[in-house]
């Protein structure tokens, strides 16, 4: 199970609430659906110096939500705030077209750990490795950040053509314990691709942050809040 489910994934309603919340049936929800992906593997590429953590999407009635949790808010707010109605415009052109400007909200907020999200740092872990820095350096120093923000075991693989080696291989470091069969522990999973001039190499990222043991309630990170130990 640990090696075939997507750790997010099956903790939904246990420590992790849906990034997308909205109810539909029908055509509308292939729609909606499709809209959401598109939209979100969008935001992830364009933002992506910005290190992106989770776009969260809210619909109701005719308006829609757009809660972007970023370690770097300023690159896309930009100077007055221009790079935000910048960004707003280009999705309403790509993708909200049937959406009025208007009921279109863009919500740019600071992710307070970066260093414990792990979207945020296998995404500067992709973007270290097209700038030709040695894997293990790259897998060693996002151990070392993360550790120093609190989390209890750290899971990192690549895999590819590793240091432009002719042969792909696959490549682990683990540090502390990430128990992946574990439903109650705060796993924090994420995967991402650096592309290189000599192919794509793939990261893939788990962060243990600590077992969730009562439900108290629901906030905005995605989490439920309870007591770890």
């Amino acid at each position: 199970m640990g090696h075939k489910v997507n750790p997010n994934v099956i903790r939904l309603n246990i420590t992790r609430i849906w990034p997308s919340r909205w109810f539909a049936t029908g055509k509308n929800l292939i729609k909606n659906l499709e809209q959401d992906v598109k939209l979100k593997k969008y935001l992830f590429v364009e933002l992506r110096e910005a290190g992106l953590d989770r776009v969260e999407i809210e619909r109701s009635g005719h308006k829609i939500t757009i809660g972007i949790f970023t370690a770097k808010p300023g690159i896309i707010i930009g100077r007055g705030g221009s790079g935000a109605g910048d960004l707003k415009k280009k999705l309403h052109v790509k993708f909200l077209k049937n959406f009025r400007l208007s009921d279109i909200n863009l919500n740019i907020s600071e992710f307070d750990r970066p260093n414990l999200s792990s979207a945020i740092i296998a995404g500067f872990m992709a973007m270290d490795i097209e700038k030709r820095m040695p894997f293990r350096r790259v897998m060693k120093q996002a151990i070392s950040r993360i550790e120093r923000a609190g989390a209890l075991g750290v899971k990192v693989i690549v895999s590819g053509r590793l240091n432009g080696a002719d042969i792909a291989r696959t490549e682990m470091l683990t540090s502390g314990k990430v128990p992946l069969h574990t439903f109650r522990a705060d796993i924090d999973f994420a995967r991402a691709t650096a592309r290189t001039t000599y192919g794509t190499i793939g990261i893939k990222l788990w962060i243990y942050k600590g077992d969730v043991f009562k439900k108290e309630s629901e906030t905005a990170k995605g989490e439920v809040v309870g007591e770890r130990k």
